[in-house]
């Protein structure tokens, strides 16, 4: 026996099933199984991730169509309500030509040099009554106010006399108007405490 007989070559043991990342030497490294499983997790992920990207701009592209729509709407209505009230003023215009026509006559008969003061009044008292027509056809209404109870709402009270009683209205210093049941101008008034 040669003195290599005895000695006695020591190998490391295998480490248990187990164990199998534990150690000196750190975890193993990944196995071919491994880094698939990765990667289809990534490809997964860039897929829902475009998914969402789609969504976004699926969402965005509806609240800009909608957003167009309703300013393309808006502009409409604007249009429409423009149109309405122009329709409206030309037929209130039309309606008021006659009257001005009354006026100038008016006008030219007082401008003349044998104007019958009395014809003239006459005249005024009908363009007077024509214009009221027109405008009451149109939902003007004058405001009652001498004699009624004082209204803060329809009456402006400029002069008042001293007293106990109940203020009521002693006398209109400007006739007050209604237009379709809304107060126009407030009656300016003098109060009265009877």
């Amino acid at each position: 026996m040669n003195g290599r007989d005895d000695e006695q070559v020591t190998r490391p043991e295998p480490a248990p099933a187990g164990d199998a990342g534990a150690g000196p030497a750190g975890p193993a490294p990944a196995g071919p199984g491994d880094a698939g499983d990765a990667s289809a997790e990534e490809r997964q992920l860039e897929a829902d991730l475009a998914q969402l990207q789609r969504e976004r701009e699926e969402a965005l592209d509806t609240a800009r169509r909608i957003q167009a729509d309703f300013e393309n709407y808006r502009k409409r209505m604007v249009r429409e309500q423009t149109a309405h009230i122009e329709r409206a003023t030309e037929g209130l215009v039309e309606q008021l030509l006659p009257v001005l026509d009354s006026f100038e006559l008016a006008v030219q008969n007082v401008m003349s040099p044998d104007a019958d003061l009395d014809k003239v009044r006459k005249g005024i008292e009908l363009v007077y009554a024509e214009l009221f027509a027109v405008l009451e056809k149109a939902g003007l209404q004058r405001i009652e106010a001498l004699g009624a109870p004082f209204d803060p709402n329809e009456h402006d009270a400029v002069m008042q006399d001293e007293g106990d009683g109940d203020p009521i209205v002693g006398e209109v210093l400007r006739a007050g108007w209604k237009l379709k049941g809304r107060v126009l101008r407030p009656a300016m008034v003098k109060v009265t405490r009877a």
